[in-house]
């Protein structure tokens, strides 16, 4: 069903961009008779595109505000109201096509987007956002509330679909993981998120077990994921994997965000101050902080050429999202779970395995093509993610952070923080992955590969 309904988010998206193209302009006589815009053969350069996205007015999220959240309501009336109307059309999709009732979920599921249009409200404060607090802190903050206070009303049960939201949400996701720009930071980049990363979830998963003796395996597994591959997107494929129970997955997700708010505004501090190469620190970010919009921030504060290298990095660590849930899942059915009456079943793999992985990586290669072989494909591919995909992926999972919120119980969250283990297992996972990850970004950017990130510039 994710697989599904982003596709077809995207190919709308996509297509709404492409008949959005406003014409083309090829090189001007004079530029042809300088020699200026010639491809390599002689020939002369493709026509340059001028595209719009006709969806961009009608999709928006609200805006910062500094007095008055209306002040935000008032900038975007209409991308508010579309973001609504879109998010009801596609998820009543699913509702209907999953064989549920459709008239809950579309009595429920306005009160649902109003309480993530509020999680945004409350990020998009002028002093809430210098300090980086995102809108998945606020919105799984806005759930918890409710449901450990009044409870979560019967009424808006219906649209409590967390699975549903974050799923399709991944898929647009990746849509802005381009094989191109990935290949372009070379082995360096490669060498940062592929090796380093396995490293430190498999070390992290082993302490847990041997040394802090942990009674959740599921938990450790979340935990060692979240923390060292890319956060949210990371835990949520592998508690599908190893049946994680939501508790489990709520505080898991809870420990990565409030670490992710401490490391977006300390590790640029500590990169300036002990004078580290803008690369190799944004190399260190890209590797060690969760969340991708937290990486693009913290880069940026470094300046640009660090931005650039941040973001690409964890692009690349994205792309073990698929990886490390299908491993989980193997390592589950044929190790956890195993017992000697029962024998390893590929078909409970194939179950657990997150499907929504094939339409990620279908929507990266599609955007891949369209930027690499289509003219005019990089201004394409801008347009049709800038002005739609981003923006309602953003929306699926601020309305997934309030759904987990809302589905957990502070009580269930109590049993599993007993003893302090799990925070304890983030932070000694965390610190080993901010030594290798260092280490790793500091050998590859300095000694076997300087000047590697270069190309990102061009």
């Amino acid at each position: 069903m994710a697989v599904l309904l982003g596709l077809l988010l995207l190919g709308v998206a996509l297509g709404a961009v492409l008949g959005g193209r406003v014409g083309t302009d090829a090189a001007s006589p004079e530029k042809a008779a300088a020699g200026v815009g010639q491809a390599g053969s002689g020939g002369p350069r493709p026509a340059s595109v001028k595209v719009e996205n006709p969806l961009k007015p009608l999709i928006a999220t609200p805006g910062k505000w500094t007095d008055s959240p209306l002040e935000s309501l008032r900038k975007a009336p209409l991308g508010l109201l579309g973001g609504l109307l879109i998010c009801t059309a596609v998820f009543g999709l699913g509702v209907v096509l999953g064989g549920d009732r459709l008239g809950p979920f579309l009595k429920a599921f306005p009160l649902l987007f109003a309480l993530a249009t509020l999680a945004y409200l409350l990020s998009e404060q002028a002093v809430v956002k210098y300090y980086g607090l995102e809108y998945a802190l606020w919105a799984l903050l806005v759930g918890l509330l409710i449901s450990n206070t009044i409870g979560t009303p019967a009424l808006l049960r219906p649209a409590v679909r967390t699975e549903l939201y974050i799923k399709v949400g991944l898929v647009l996701l990746g849509a802005e993981v381009l094989f191109g720009k990935l290949l372009a930071l070379g082995i360096p980049g490669i060498c940062i998120a592929w090796i380093t990363t396995p490293i430190v979830l498999i070390t992290t998963y082993w302490f847990g077990q041997r040394i802090l003796k942990m009674e959740s395996r599921s938990l450790n597994m979340v935990i060692s994921a979240d923390m060292s591959v890319c956060g949210v997107s990371a835990a949520i494929a592998t508690a599908s994997a190893c049946k994680a129970k939501k508790e489990e997955l709520s505080l898991a997700i809870g420990i990565s965000l409030a670490f992710t708010v401490i490391m977006m505004v300390v590790q640029p501090i500590v990169i300036r101050a002990i004078g580290l190469d803008p690369v190799i620190g944004g190399a260190w970010i890209g590797g060690t902080i969760d969340s991708t919009g937290a990486v693009a921030a913290a880069g940026a504060a470094l300046g640009k050429e660090a931005e650039l290298v941040a973001t690409t990095v964890k692009m690349i660590q994205n792309i073990l999202i698929g990886v490390v849930a299908f491993f989980v899942a193997v390592y589950w059915v044929t190790a956890v779970e195993r017992t000697p009456d029962s024998r390893p079943d590929a078909g409970e793999i194939w179950r657990r395995f997150p499907k929504f992985i094939f339409g990620f990586l279908a929507a990266s290669v599609v955007m891949s093509v369209v930027n690499d072989a289509v003219a005019g494909g990089p201004e394409i591919v801008k347009a049709t993610i800038d002005g739609a995909t981003k923006t309602l992926r953003g929306w699926f999972f601020c309305l997934a952070f309030v759904s987990i919120g809302l589905e957990t119980d502070f009580r269930e969250l109590g049993r599993f923080l007993r003893g302090g283990k799990p925070l304890t297992l983030y932070v000694c996972g965390q610190a080993l992955n901010l030594v290798l990850t260092l280490l790793m970004s500091w050998l590859m950017f300095k000694v076997v590969f300087p000047g590697a990130a270069d190309v990102l510039g061009k």
